[in-house]
């Protein structure tokens, strides 16, 4: 295999071994908060209140069964990241949850230089491992400990292209590519990022034979994968229900919708200084013309995408459009484009994608010498490591999140559904209703939100009250969404109120002096 493009060589004579170091110390220390951060949303569903978790046989178990607890969705197969819940549990502490999901994304960042340097020298790979460490649309992934399938995803993603391109190994990137899509399924982009390298140049393409050996060990991967999760979710499964700002609409007006979002992922991955955890209606709506603005911005942003890969293309900056086409190869599976999913827009599913925006910047930086490299890579770091560590605080517990959303996402359904939820756990019934209020009025649609404002209404022997509510919540009927950030919203309002405890600094779920009639509200969960 031929050794690393060098380009014109820096006279900062630096080591790749101090390349990786500094890569690997800009990730830790500006994520070194996240230590301090307890359970919030999704991890309470998918970790607190999970019984395969709380004992090391579900190391194993998590191999036969769906992501989320099988009584709320089972759509989902993820048994790689379970397993390792499983395994961080028996330790007792969510410090140990934390730096867990700290050294994947360590690892990742260190994958990402590796790869950028492989390509185009020591100044790109640290440029491009910086640009990865610190970015702020990360945080969300690696502060919240769930988000560890996608560091897991893009890790043995990174791996699986590495392993293809830089040593030719079947085997090796077909055991990446295996852990990839058993921690999550957007790992099954790695065959076509391994094809556009070798279609852009960036490595020539194997011998007939070699190719044709990796052609067959990714469909017989596809086979087999698809057969697991076929036998275990009892069918393929999928995303899910579509994103409620899709309720109702026709395959034309999401893809519009979809198409307008990508503006906003743009400005993510290049400019990230307003982060929200959700992007519910009304933050963000269908759209249904096309002369909204929105879609004319998402169409301006596929153009300047399209003519930036057409220019580098052009003037034979391999790794340059290489990143480019990175980018919108690991975002398609949830684009919304080819399937509708559940989110329009997720800061976490952005993680494996901006890998490809770090090694087209450090392919266009290759260049950079002595004072130039290093005031580049210092401005990078502090601008986007600022940014982050501030960001940290924000998955605190589910409280600092819930009060994030409130801040970011003010016109979101859910932030005030999730506020909601707070004030119903704290026994504070007649705030609970008011936010549950506030959340229907913004998106009359989720029938969980009547259902759990019923039980506040109930807790405060509202009894009429509470029968209203359970008659919208018929009316509107249920979206029956996996409970994604609303972890404890799901369906009937289940309870986290046995089992084991969880570690420290999480809390217990439940709601005191709920009386729902169960009958009723398993009737509106059927819906």
């Amino acid at each position: 295999m031929p050794g690393p493009a060098v380009g014109r060589r820096s006279r900062w004579a630096v080591s790749p071994r101090r390349v990786y170091l500094v890569v690997a110390t800009a990730a830790a220390v500006v994520h070194l908060g996240v230590l301090w951060n307890g359970f919030a949303l999704d991890d309470l569903t998918i970790i607190v209140a999970n019984p395969l978790v709380h004992s090391l046989s579900g190391v194993w178990r998590a191999f036969a069964a769906p992501y989320f607890p099988a009584n709320l969705d089972a759509s989902v197969y993820r048994p790689l990241t379970i397993a390792t819940y499983a395994l961080d549990w028996s330790v007792g502490s969510t410090v140990w949850f934390h730096a867990v999901n700290l050294m994947w994304h360590v690892g990742a960042s260190v994958l990402v230089a590796l790869l950028a340097r492989r390509w185009a020298g020591d100044a790109a790979a640290l440029v491009a491992g910086i640009v990865f460490a610190v970015h702020p649309v990360h945080v969300e992934a690696v502060a919240n400990v769930v988000g560890r399938n996608e560091l897991m995803a893009a890790a043995f993603t990174l791996l699986a292209v590495y392993a293809a391109l830089e040593r030719g190994s079947v085997l090796w990137s077909a055991a990446a590519l295996t852990a990839g899509l058993l921690s999550k399924e957007n790992a099954a982009v790695a065959p076509a990022l391994v094809a556009a390298a070798w279609l852009l140049g960036v490595r020539p393409v194997p011998p007939r034979r070699r190719l044709a050996a990796f052609v067959v060990s990714w469909v017989v991967l596809a086979a087999a994968y698809t057969g697991v999760r076929w036998s275990v979710l009892h069918g393929f499964g999928g995303s899910g229900n579509p994103a409620p700002v899709f309720l109702g609409q026709d395959g034309l007006t999401i893809r519009l919708t979809a198409i307008a979002a990508l503006a906003d992922v743009a400005r993510l991955l290049v400019f990230p200084l307003a982060l929200s955890a959700d992007y519910s209606p009304s933050e963000r709506t269908a759209v249904q013309s096309l002369g909204d603005a929105r879609l004319i911005l998402g169409v301006l942003v596929v153009s300047l995408w399209a003519l930036l890969l057409g220019l580098a293309w052009r003037r034979q900056h391999k790794l340059e459009a290489f990143g480019l086409a990175w980018i919108a190869i690991a975002y398609a599976p949830v684009a919304n484009l080819l399937f509708p999913i559940q989110i329009l827009i997720a800061e976490r599913t952005l993680y494996l994608p901006s890998a490809g925006l770090a090694l087209a910047l450090g392919a266009a930086m290759r260049g950079l010498t002595g004072r130039w490299l290093a005031a580049v890579a210092t401005l990078l770091l502090v601008l986007g490591g600022v940014r982050s560590a501030f960001r940290v605080g924000a998955w605190r517990d589910d409280r600092a999140a819930t009060l994030a959303l409130l801040q970011d996402a003010p016109r979101s359904y859910f932030s005030w559904q999730n506020l909601g939820w707070q004030y119903l756990r704290a026994g504070q019934f007649a705030r609970a209703i008011g936010a549950f209020q506030t959340s229907s009025r913004i998106y009359p649609y989720d029938a969980r939100v009547y259902i759990a404002a019923a039980h506040a209404a109930y807790a405060l022997n509202r009894g009429a009250a509470a029968d209203s509510l359970l008659t919208q919540a018929d009316a509107c009927g249920a979206i029956r969404r996996p409970p994604t950030r609303s972890s404890r919203m799901h369906g009937g309002c289940a309870r986290h109120d046995g089992g084991p405890r969880p570690p420290v600094r999480s809390r217990r779920g439940g709601v005191r002096g709920a009386g729902l009639p169960r009958r009723r509200v398993e009737r509106v969960r059927a819906r």
